[in-house]
């Protein structure tokens, strides 16, 4: 894996994450235990903070990225899907965001909340709790359910256990 300390700044690692070595993670980032980092993820602490809280997926070529003196912070169980963008955000527990969706500067979205594939949350803007929003710009179309959750805790674990588990125990590199 590329870490890098950047201008004394350390990224910290939580127990048992596992981050593809293709992954790169610079300065002031703070990874919760159980996270895992896909191949071609960036998260860049160059001149803001990144907070990501535990049991996190953060799957291929993410991009993850705060201001200069601001704080980007993507909570606990949350799945950011292949080549999301955060970008100086506030993403909070248990939320999905989908494939090539981008959550833009200052936005805000909910704990339980989905944003799907390919949406853009635009600047300031804010995917209230339970939310599913859709589009570009992302606009809510309904409310996740009860039966939703039960599925998504369900799915959480195989990422977790993937992260902690078969990743480290059954992946060789052969090339």
């Amino acid at each position: 894996m590329a870490i890098y300390e950047f201008e004394g700044k350390v990224p910290k690692i939580g127990e048992g994450c596992y981050v593809f070595d293709e992954a790169v993670i610079i300065g002031d980032v703070e990874l919760g235990p159980g996270c895992y980092v896909g191949a071609g993820a960036v998260i860049r602490g160059d001149y803001g903070t990144i907070r990501i809280g535990e049991n996190t997926a953060i799957e291929d070529n993410c991009t993850i990225h705060a201001r200069p003196g601001d704080i980007c912070t993507i909570g606990k169980n949350v799945t950011l899907g292949h080549g999301a963008i955060v970008h100086n955000a506030t993403i909070g527990d248990w939320v999905v965001i989908g494939m090539g969706a981008t959550v833009s500067d200052y936005s805000t979205v909910g704990e339980w909340a989905a944003v799907g594939e390919g949406a853009v949350v635009k600047n300031k803007s804010e995917i209230p709790e339970g939310a599913i929003a859709v589009g570009i710009p992302a606009k809510v179309v309904s409310q996740t359910s009860e039966e939703y959750r039960e599925q998504w805790v369900k799915f959480k674990a195989i990422y977790v256990e993937l992260a902690s588990k078969r990743y480290p125990a059954g992946l060789k590199k052969i090339g």
